[in-house]
Parts: structure tokens; sequence; C-alpha cells
């Protein structure tokens, strides 16, 4: 295929499911990682058209949504000290503890929203008598420019930048949940963009230890229904192995030049995620030797964890135990107008999918 609205040509999408129904014999629960996945799940009615015994299940897969409370008060609270806050859009409306960073913009703080970290150095740059800081926020995918970011700021010497980082790795977190006392899922759908950065070598040990299939997955409605149909085929006949369906962007190694320079900035620690807790070496840290770089070093920063007190059940919609329409506020006291918790906020959000095109 070359062009991408192939991936969303209604034969090829009904031949898939045509083939997934016939294959599939059995109950099967499979979760897709990525909120871009399950947003695609959903806006194009794929969800209906699957065998009733094939559930899929909504991962953790969205950065915002699992960006913990207390960084978010932490941002709101160097914009309150005075900071140049800088952040892409999709992190502006998540709640903190008490409020978010747009209301914090609201209150008379300095928010910037950016296409780029660099955008970040330059203003950093333009403005050597403030403090500038980027909410680095994401899983691997966006580790990379974060870390260019870092390096485009040392060259420069610049001494009021630094990134306040929530980067959060797929792999750790998949662990995390098949090593739940409730957990029901059979097969994973893995993120191909996370992949498109770090190749497929994680997801073997994984596939082993808990002989279960991961099909790294697209984002269009043929790429997820060839996946599933993978994932069904090797469930059905018993295998656990790992499949790259997204072959026109992930190669085995992943980009070797993105995570030569990301792990020259970044090294792996212990990542708390919202509504899931701490999770060990599930995050990417700054290395010591970009100390500097680090907001939570160079500012004396006094929040502390925080929790749900609103009845969001976000931890539970994100570890795939509930789906959104199961929640209580879901479509009434919580909307995205007003949100009660990040899934509802987030583009990619499971419950801002099912307000705006489940049934």
């Amino acid at each position: 295929m070359k062009y991408l609205t192939e991936y969303r040509n209604p034969e090829l999408v009904k031949h898939y499911i045509d083939e997934i129904h016939k294959v599939t014999t059995k109950p099967w629960n499979i979760m897709e990682i990525c909120g871009g996945q399950t947003h695609s799940l959903v806006k194009n009615g794929l969800l209906d058209l699957l065998p009733e015994n094939i559930r899929m299940i909504h991962g953790p897969g969205c950065p915002v949504c699992v960006t913990p409370m207390n960084l978010i008060d932490k941002a709101v609270e160097l914009m309150e000290k005075g900071v140049v806050m800088c952040s892409f859009g999709d992190m502006i409306r998540v709640p903190g503890s008490t409020i978010s960073l747009l209301q914090a913009k609201a209150k008379g703080g300095d928010l910037r929203i950016l296409y780029s970290p660099l955008e970040a150095v330059n203003i950093a740059a333009q403005n050597p008598d403030k403090e500038v800081v980027f909410f680095a926020v994401g899983f691997e995918t966006t580790a990379p420019s974060n870390a260019l970011a870092v390096h485009h700021a040392a060259k420069l010497g610049l001494k009021n930048f630094s990134l306040l980082v929530s980067h959060v790795l797929v792999p750790p977190a998949m662990e995390a949940i098949l090593s739940d006392e409730f957990c029901t899922i059979d097969a994973f759908l893995g993120a191909g963009h996370v992949c498109t950065i770090m190749g497929l070598d994680e997801y073997y040990p994984i596939a082993e230890k808990y002989q279960i299939p991961i099909v790294v997955s697209g984002f269009e409605p043929a790429d997820l229904l060839q996946a599933i149909y993978h994932a069904v085929l090797q469930l059905e006949n018993g295998k656990y192995e790992v499949e790259n369906q997204y072959t026109r962007m992930v190669k085995e190694e992943g980009n070797l030049r993105a995570k030569e320079v990301m792990f020259d900035v970044f090294e792996i620690g212990t990542q708390e995620w919202r509504g899931i807790g701490a999770i060990a070496d599930s995050g990417y840290v700054l290395q010591p030797k970009y100390a500097a770089f680090d907001a939570n070093k160079k500012f004396e920063i006094k929040t502390v964890s925080g929790c749900e007190t609103n009845g969001c059940i976000a931890g539970e919609i994100l570890r795939g135990l509930k789906k959104p329409h199961e929640c209580p506020q879901f479509a009434a006291t919580c909307n995205p107008s007003n949100p009660l918790g990040a899934p509802m906020v987030s583009s990619e959000g499971a419950c801002a999918a099912y307000y705006n095109y489940a049934k």
C-alpha cells in the first residue's frame, strides 16, 4: 500500500472483519495500548463490527492521562512563582488537585502553548531574565525531541531553561497490568508510534514470560483490524509471538539515531502513573550530567502527591478494569466542558472517545 487512505478502504475493512469472524471460536480479551488506537476503534465504529466474544480493553496509552496529579500541581506552583511554563496544548486543561494550567494562566500565570520543545529553548534564549520550563510529557515517542531541546540549550549555554519531566514507558506498564491479579488480558496491540522509536526488542521477553501475543499496530481502521486478526489467529492456535503489523513505519531495531540522543540525556527510573501509582523502571529521568536542566532539582517545589477525590475512576479505566460508560460521572457531571479526570480532557483519552463517538 502507498497512500494512507488505502488503510481506510471499506472493502479492506470488511475483508478483515469477515476473517476475524471466521477464525474466532472462543472469547478473547485484547488490549490496545495506545489512546490513538482507542479513538480510531471507537470513532470508526469498529467495536460494533467485531464478534461479540472479542472484547477490546482500552489501555493506559495516553501520556496526558497518566501524568501524575502532583506534577501538574508542580507546574501550577512554578507559574505562581513567575516561571514561564511551556506546554503542548493537550496538557493545559488536565485537572490538578486544585486547578489546571489553563486556570493558573487565568489567574495571571505565564503559560505558553507550543508545538515543539525547541520553541521553549528559543523563548529562554530571548528572555535571559526569566526562567523557562518545558512540561516534558509523553511516551518514548516524544523523548527524542525533548532530549534535543536539552542538547540545544546546553550548546547555547542557557542557564534559564529546564524540563519538568513526565516520560513514561510502555513495556513496564504492560508488565504491571499483566501482573495484576484482576488481569484478564489475552493479547496486546502494541503502540506503533512507540515502536517506531524503540523497535521490538523489549516485547519478546514479555510475550515469552506471560505467554501472550503482542501485535504492533498502526492506527487506521485496516491497521487495527489486521492486527486484531493476527492476534486472534495466534490465540486460537495457542501461539504467543511478537508480530509487526506496522511494517511501513516500524523497524526491528527502531530509530537508532533517536535512541542515541535520547539515552544521552535520559536514564531509566521509577515513574508515578496517574490512577495507577509508581511503577519501577517505567520512566525517563534526566542523566546526572544534565541535572542543571531538571526543574525538579532546580526549584524548591512543595507540592506532594494527590489523588482523585471527585468520584473519577480514571485509574480503573486506565488499567482496563472498567469502560468509560461504567463511570457514574460519565456524560453527567463529567464531560469535555467540565472534565473531572484526564481521560475526558485528552485527545487520546478513552472517556473523550466514548463521549464524542460512541453510541
